[in-house]
């Protein structure tokens, strides 16, 4: 089956509720876990699960996407496996770009066409979890279905947020909607096992990966042109054909969204504790990304606490708490990070660089600094004894420099902080009530 298989990876719009973080990046280009990009989770859930073939779809801001894919996934030239892009294009039939998710497959269905596949497992490219497709692509055999939805269990303030389905015993899907209104939610729960009953997570809601049969999926998307996106249009349209088989594969593991700022610092947060739910350290499924033979990190007296810290760093920090170090990041002495994700550089300063320029110029974090709940992005330049607090209190701002959104201060790509800035610090206030 995995043979017969082709995986479509979708690369989403334009990732708004991520920016500044895709300001000029696609969400799966978004770095994550200190040296990883998102897109890095479906293809090597893909390649652990033994599929060979497959498709990028990209539109917005798709430039270092592209550059990550070309330079990560080579394949053997005797072998049929490829990572392929397959980005948004004006031809002589539609000069539109892709209009949503059913759209973009409905685009490049003539480039599958020298592809032989039976199966089309249709995936998101800003998920965070570890599935085996081999299992889905058997369930989906097994049940003669000819659409499986991957479903995860969820409480009811989080199933206004997806897309919600009713399933009966055989795990056929009877009834789906996207987002349901807060005042009808209590209507779609599922009747499902008591462990989730007890976790109150009676709803099943979709994951945005599919399992298609090559014939059905054509059909659905060429004889419905004005259905533009999947979970509003296709996935209604299928379920309430009785001429088809739609069923529910239940997932039972680890699964995030990474759709805002707050979910992709919960997210990564989250991987720097004793044993999280999503392991980066496992044998066998592995997660791939580019290999940038960088040097092992070195620390000068850190202390850190659940801290991830990629290759190459240079660390004076006094102290590391819940923070995501990403790659050839520089610290200064007595710096202290709590609660952060620093996605680190793009290059080394020479030994040259570092006599000419002032401390406060460094690629980096300076001395004396503290950092808390905020994400700096990669170039940055912290000058010493700069203090960025981001907390529940901050109103939303964007400048020059720096975001906030949901309380985060998120430093924009290169940008430069000047020494002795305070950014999100509470004014303290006197006796007398005067601040």
């Amino acid at each position: 089956m995995k043979d017969k298989t082709v995986a479509l990876i979708l690369g989403g719009g334009t990732g708004s509720r991520l920016y500044p973080l895709t300001m000029d990046r696609s969400k799966p280009a978004v770095p994550i876990a200190g040296k990883y990009r998102l897109i890095d989770i479906p293809i090597s859930n893909c390649l652990n699960s033994g599929i060979r073939k497959m498709f990028v779809m990209t539109m917005y801001n798709s430039g270092s996407l592209n550059t990550h894919i070309k330079n990560t996934y080579h394949f053997d030239m005797f072998g049929s496996g490829f990572v392929d892009i397959m980005a948004a294009e004006q031809t002589r039939e539609s000069k539109d770009w892709f209009k949503g998710t059913a759209d973009a497959v409905r685009k490049t269905l003539s480039r599958l066409v020298s592809i032989d596949y039976e199966y089309a497992l249709i995936l998101s490219g800003d998920q965070l979890y570890n599935m085996d497709f081999d299992q889905l692509l058997q369930d989906h055999v097994e049940k003669k279905a000819d659409l499986t939805i991957a479903t995860i269990p969820v409480k009811e303030k989080e199933a206004t947020s997806f897309g919600i389905m009713k399933v009966d015993k055989a795990c056929n899907i009877s009834d789906f909607i996207e987002k349901p209104d807060k005042k009808e939610v209590k209507k779609w729960q599922s009747d499902l096992d008591v462990k989730y009953i007890k976790a109150k997570k009676p709803y099943l809601a979709s994951m945005g990966i599919y399992v298609f049969n090559k014939k059905i999926m054509n059909q659905l998307i060429l004889d419905n042109p004005e259905a533009t996106d999947f979970g509003k249009e296709i996935i209604p349209l299928a379920v309430k054909n009785p001429d088809l088989k739609v069923v529910s594969y239940a997932y039972d593991g680890y699964w995030a969204d990474i759709g805002n700022i707050s979910s992709f610092l919960e997210a990564n947060i989250n991987l720097t504790g004793f044993l999280p739910e999503f392991s980066l350290y496992e044998n066998e499924h592995k997660i791939y990304t580019r290999a940038r033979m960088l040097s092992p990190s070195k620390f000068f007296g850190t202390k850190i606490t659940e801290g991830l810290v990629s290759d190459g760093c240079i660390c004076h920090a006094k102290e590391i708490y819940k923070c995501v170090i990403g790659v050839r990041s520089r610290l200064g002495k007595n710096t202290v990070l709590r609660n952060a994700i620093i996605i680190g550089n793009s290059y080394y300063q020479t030994v040259n660089d570092l006599d000419d320029l002032p401390d406060n110029e460094l690629l980096g974090i300076g001395n004396d600094c503290y950092i808390e709940n905020a994400i700096l992005d990669r170039n940055v330049k912290v000058g010493n004894n700069v203090s960025i607090i981001g907390h529940k209190s901050l109103e939303d701002i964007e400048t020059d420099e720096y975001c906030i959104r949901e309380g985060i201060i998120i430093v924009k790509k290169g940008a430069y902080i000047k020494k002795n800035t305070k950014i999100g610090v509470k004014k303290r206030v006197k006796a007398s009530g005067k601040s």
